[in-house]
Formats: structure tokens, C-alpha cells, sequence
């Protein structure tokens, strides 16, 4: 019987509701937690007039309101101290991807276009509502600027029309003080893992402790995950390019782990459906449990748990080597992506690439990050020029570990979170499959039908770019 000590005194008052696999809802009143610097800071000067200026709109996800007011600062009023024409208007909108796709059908819609990832943009680029980028592109250097693979995964057929604004990954959060306490070494292997989840599951812990409470779409990121370590980033890149069927032997043996895993109770036990982000890592703090297994992104929410002190005991890491993926390797996604709405005006459209290219700059990253760190990792070649000196403990943790994706990234060591390049029906498969878990469909039927929802999405040209790994 899986364990259930999801505590009755696990006392929460942040029930969070991920949306766009962005939002989640936290609150903190410490002092050391994302977005302090900006809450507390009193402006010296007042800003410019906004008075009979056009508006240049920007739609965003429903985030905090602390990264509200960062996104405010370094975004909004930078760019309407820059000139006296325009005011950029940002508005947070909880359902932006619904909201964005039926604005744009109607020809209308936002200046600047968020997008949750190349998938999100490809039926836009069908559908002709995005702005051609090759000539901003030129204009502004974003080609040799951003990695290759992130700069590809923007394209369509040779065309330029999103751009990644920040990278993501998914790989394990770890409690250092757990590992510690109980002379656990940092996990290597897929091996060194499994054993310290079982010693925590017999000493009465949870293996791990991420759910899906609330927001089932984090069945994906284990998807993703098993996909890119057990089946192999060639594997799963051969089937997304249609050159190998998804009821392949190694994509096989990739959900079958996932099912042993969940057998295992490593997911969090009965608890998988009662826990969301806030309250996984709320446990993951309390050391609970050694592991927090998901997005980079994560970042943004511990940060309300782990504080003052605490901070350090959080640590990160790809998933451990398998004999399949030995090295370094990382499941790699985006937090968002820019583009520019084919419907806007000329000036218009070249107002909001530059504002695209003001987030795509060393300066930006380094200035949100101290304030709001797991959100904006921008995929940058050159991120030597990034001073962490006086960001707090997981502002430099992050920008550590971005400095670490983006090298196994130049690498090719990289495997795909299917949000971002999976199409929508593949990707909704990712995300049922819990079907496999609760024994309601068999690994082979299940494979069958992503086989079969692929197919007719790739043949209908939905998939988008898909970048190489490193080939062996």
C-alpha cells in the first residue's frame, strides 16, 4: 500500500494553479524572497509622462505580483524611458494562450505575442498571424546571439518567427541538509537515486515529493524526462523528425520506467494526487523527502520556502546518468517565447522588436534575475558577462545552472520537453500518461496511439523544428 502522510498539519495557505506551465500561486513576507528588492525600493525620481503617448501592448501570463512589479521595472519602464512616443503596456492575463490564440484569429490581439513554445507558435504561422522575424533578426545580431538550437526551434521552413526568452529544463531539486543528515551523496546515477528513494520511503519520507494536484500536465515532465534519459535524445529525436515509430523498443522501455517508478511509490506515493507546487516544496523544505523532481522554473516558488538561512540547503541537478544518456544531458524546454503580431502596424512592429531585443540582453537577465530568479534564463552563447555578486544564494543558483544547460545545449547534449516541441494531441498523450500508471490502458496500446496522434499531426505539418542532439 503506497504511503499516505500527506499531513493533516501540512498547514498551506498557497494553493497554487499552474497556468500556460508558468503560474502558480505563492506569497511570502520575507524579506529574502523574489521580488524584495523590487517591493521595497522607492523610486527617486518620478518616471517619464505617459500622457498622449500610444499604447504598445504586451500580454503576459498571470504571474506574481512581485515579478508584476519586475516586469514593470526592467521591462515596461525601460523601454518608455527610452523614447516619447509610446507607452508599453503590459497586462497579466492568468488564460493568456486561450486569450492569445482567439485575439489573433480575430485579427486582433497584442503588439508583442507570448507563446508558451514553438508549439504554441506553429498554428499561428499557419494561420499567418505572426511577423516574419529574418530582418530584425539581421538588424539586431539575435542569430549570433542566441544558441543555435533555440534559435532554430524559433523558425518555420526556414523563417524566423519566435524567439526564446528565457531557458528551461526539468532535473531534480534536492535538500542538501536531507542528503547530509543521512549520508547520502549527491546522486550520480539513476541507480544512486533509486537507492536513496528506497532507504527514504523505509525511513518513513517520501521518495520525492512532486504532484499533480490541480495542474495534471505534470505528468509531462516525467514523461519528458523518461523519454530523454531512458529512451535517449536520438531515439526520441528520430521519432519527432517521423523517422522511427513512438512503439519503438528504446520509447518503450522509457514508459515502462516510468510505470516502475510509479510502482515504486518514488512519485509521492497515494500523495502524487493531493500535492501542487507549493506544497511539494513546502515538504521538500521541511525535509520530508530528499527530492523535488521538475521545471527549472521552480525556482520562482522555492524561494517562498526556502528563506534566510535555509536558502542553501536547496541544490539542483540534471537527472542522474543512466547507461543510456551517460553524461551531463538535460530535458530542455523555454519559459516563453516573443513574437510580433502580424496585424500591427509597421512602426508598431518595429517598436515591439525592440523591446524583444531588450529582453534578449545580458543586462536584462542579470537585472530580473537577482529579483525574480527561475523565470528568465535567456539563451544566450556568451553568458560570461553575468556578475551574480550581489544576487542572493538561488538568484546564483540559477544562473549557475543556466550557465551549465546552456553549455550541454552547445554540446548537443540535450533531450525535448514535450510542451514545447511536441504537437498538441502527442503532447496531450504526455500528459495521459497516467493511463499507463493506474493500469487503465497497456504501455503497447498506449504507444499505438501516440504513434497514431503523431502521424496525423506531423503529416499535417504541426510539429515544429525540431534541433539535433549530438549524434553517437
Amino acid at each position: 500500500m503506497k504511503k499516505r502522510f500527506f499531513a493533516a498539519a501540512l498547514s498551506i495557505a498557497m494553493v497554487g494553479t499552474l497556468l500556460s506551465g508558468c503560474g502558480i500561486s505563492t506569497s511570502s513576507s520575507e524579506s529574502d524572497a523574489p521580488g524584495a528588492a523590487v517591493q521595497n525600493e522607492k523610486a527617486d525620481e518620478e518616471g517619464p509622462d505617459l500622457k498622449n503617448r500610444e499604447q504598445l501592448t504586451f500580454w503576459f501570463w498571470g504571474a506574481e505580483p512581485y515579478a508584476q512589479e519586475a516586469m514593470q521595472k526592467y521591462v515596461a519602464d525601460k523601454y518608455n524611458s527610452s523614447q516619447d512616443k509610446y507607452e508599453l503596456a503590459l497586462e497579466f492575463r492568468p488564460s493568456v494562450d486561450t486569450d492569445m490564440s482567439t485575439a489573433l484569429a480575430a485579427n486582433q490581439g497584442p503588439d508583442i505575442v507570448y507563446g508558451s513554445g514553438p508549439s504554441f507558435v506553429m498554428p499561428l504561422v499557419a494561420a499567418g498571424k505572426l511577423e516574419p522575424l529574418d530582418t530584425y533578426s539581421e538588424q539586431y545580431g539575435w542569430k549570433d546571439r542566441i544558441l543555435e538550437p533555440y534559435y532554430e526551434s524559433g523558425t518555420v521552413n526556414g523563417t524566423l518567427y519566435s524567439l526564446t526568452s528565457g531557458i528551461s529544463t526539468i532535473g531534480v531539486f534536492y535538500n542538501k541538509k536531507v542528503l547530509a543528515d543521512h549520508g547520502w551523496e549527491v546522486p550520480q546515477t539513476i541507480g544512486d537515486m533509486e537507492k536513496i528513494m528506497d532507504e527514504a520511503l523505509a525511513e518513513g519520507m517520501y521518495a520525492s515529493v512532486t504532484g499533480n494536484k490541480a495542474w495534471k500536465p505534470v505528468n509531462e515532465n516525467y514523461a519528458s524526462l523518461f523519454l530523454t534519459h531512458i529512451a535517449g535524445p536520438e531515439a526520441v529525436y528520430r521519432c519527432l523528425k517521423g523517422e522511427q515509430q513512438w512503439n519503438s523498443p528504446e520509447i518503450t522501455a522509457a514508459i515502462e520506467k516510468s510505470k516502475e517508478w510509479w510502482d515504486k511509490d518514488y512519485f509521492a506515493g497515494d500523495d502524487y494526487i493531493n500535492l501542487n507546487y507549493s506544497e511539494s516544496l513546502q515538504l521538500l523544505a521541511d525535509e520530508k523527502s530528499p527530492f523535488f523532481i521538475g521545471p527549472s522554473i521552480a525556482y520562482q516558488w522555492a524561494a517562498s520556502f526556502f528563506t534566510g538561512d535555509m536558502a542553501e540547503n536547496l541544490g539542483f541537478i540534471p537527472f542522474p546518468a543512466t547507461e543510456t544518456v551517460p553524461d551531463k544531458t538535460y530535458t530542455i524546454g523555454t519559459s516563453c517565447t516573443l513574437s510580433i503580431n502580424a496585424n500591427t502596424s509597421q512602426e508598431r512592429k518595429d517598436e515591439a522588436a525592440k523591446v524583444i531585443d531588450m529582453m534578449l540582453q545580458p543586462e536584462f537577465m542579470q537585472e530580473i534575475t537577482a529579483v525574480w530568479p527561475g523565470y528568465w534564463g535567456t539563451p544566450l552563447k556568451d553568458l560570461s558577462v553575468l556578475d551574480t555578486t550581489d544576487m542572493g544564494y538561488l538568484s546564483k543558483s540559477f544562473v549557475d545552472m543556466i550557465r551549465d544547460v546552456s553549455e550541454a545545449v552547445n554540446n548537443g547534449n540535450f533531450g525535448y520537453y514535450d510542451n514545447v516541441f511536441f504537437p498538441a494531441a502527442t503532447q496531450q498523450d504526455m500528459v495521459n500518461i497516467e493511463d499507463v500508471w493506474y493500469d487503465t490502458i497497456s504501455v503497447s496500446d498506449y504507444l499505438d496511439k501516440v504513434d497514431k496522434d503523431f502521424k496525423e499531426e506531423f503529416d499535417k505539418g504541426l510539429v515544429p523544428p525540431i534541433p539535433a542532439p549530438a549524434m553517437n
